[in-house]
């Protein structure tokens, strides 16, 4: 489901050549996902969603309609209102999905939560690099990328149904508003959510704009193949993190969630800096630097999740993960 976040990154290049869009158009189809997410995500925080109705339900008609938005984009004009709008629209039900996600999986076990949303937040992180891959595979025809990762998103909304849920999942008897105020007057809470924002700040620079700046750094070496070359590396990136969140997490389990996350951060930090002084040099030396900066820059976020849902009351501890992301992803505009 997932893979419809970045849709836009992977398949702008495609949209500017074909409707000559400007910076302003092309800039509003990337950050409408996020503003989407952040909407939906402070509604379903402050509504308490996640924590009051089953969560596999509410996930799994999130993945449809993100699913069904992202296909309208094959019959709206391209770069128009319409598809800002749908865009939008996508973000906000995807808010339906990573932090529900994180709802069902923190219930089934307390010693083993860092490895257990380290699997969901790098599943989570491999889906959000298919767009990469599927604009590779789809050629010049973004059509054939957005209802490949439509399709995508549908299975993956219908296999929430099937999951269950575990022996610590625990369900909100009504509406508290005043819940969120935990963020704040927990000192854990509030220290998770610090060291989330920090991550954050980082982690949607990266992604947002690898792809183009990837292809950037390859043109003088690479030529007209660097655009095809971008795609494979963002992917090659974007996946390894997600892939390194679930070692990273069975090892935050054993020496500390908050340990495994500060170790991420200084190793992305080095990483970004490093890849941004190889910028004019070497093309593969840049290409390696990136999947380094990949690498480091996602299991951090699974493990500031999982100190959220420890510190948590089991009851709510789905809606403070979803005002959690609703805040880390509010820095991303």
């Amino acid at each position: 489901t997932m893979s419809l976040w970045l849709l836009s990154a992977a398949i702008l290049p495609d949209l500017v050549a074909e409707a000559g869009l400007g910076p302003g158009r092309a800039a509003a189809l990337s950050s409408a996902v996020q503003i989407g997410f952040v909407v939906g995500a402070l509604a379903l925080a402050v509504h308490g969603t996640a924590d009051r109705f089953d969560p596999r339900r509410v996930l799994a008609g999130s993945a449809l309609v993100a699913a069904a938005a992202n296909a309208a984009l094959l019959v709206t004009p391209v770069g128009g209102a319409l598809q800002i709008g749908l865009r939008a629209l996508t973000g906000a039900c995807l808010a339906g999905v990573y932090p529900v996600g994180m709802k069902i999986v923190v219930g089934w076990g307390t010693r083993d939560r860092g490895l257990l949303v380290g699997i969901l937040v790098g599943s989570l992180t491999v889906g959000t690099a298919l767009p990469h891959l599927l604009a590779f595979f789809g050629g010049p025809d973004w059509r054939a990328t957005a209802l490949l990762a439509s399709g995508l998103a549908a299975g993956g909304g219908m296999l929430g149904l099937a999951t269950g849920l575990g022996p610590f999942h625990a369900r909100a008897a009504g509406l508290d508003p005043g819940a969120l105020r935990l963020a704040w007057t927990n000192r854990r809470l509030r220290l998770a959510y610090a060291g989330y924002l920090g991550h954050m700040w980082e982690l949607y620079a990266f992604w947002a704009w690898i792809g183009a700046a990837a292809a950037a750094a390859f043109a003088s070496g690479l030529g007209a193949a660097a655009g095809d070359a971008a795609r494979l590396v963002s992917f090659a990136a974007i996946a390894l993190g997600g892939l390194l969140c679930i070692p990273a997490g069975w090892v935050a389990d054993r020496i500390g969630k908050a340990r495994v996350a500060q170790g991420a951060m200084l190793a992305s930090g080095a990483a970004g800096l490093a890849t941004a002084a190889s910028f004019g040099g070497a093309w593969q030396l840049t290409a390696v630097l990136i999947l380094l900066w990949g690498a480091a820059v996602i299991p951090d976020s699974a493990q500031f999740s999982a100190l959220v849902a420890d510190a948590a009351p089991p009851e709510r501890a789905g809606s403070l993960m979803t005002f959690q992301t609703a805040l880390g992803f509010t820095l991303t505009f």
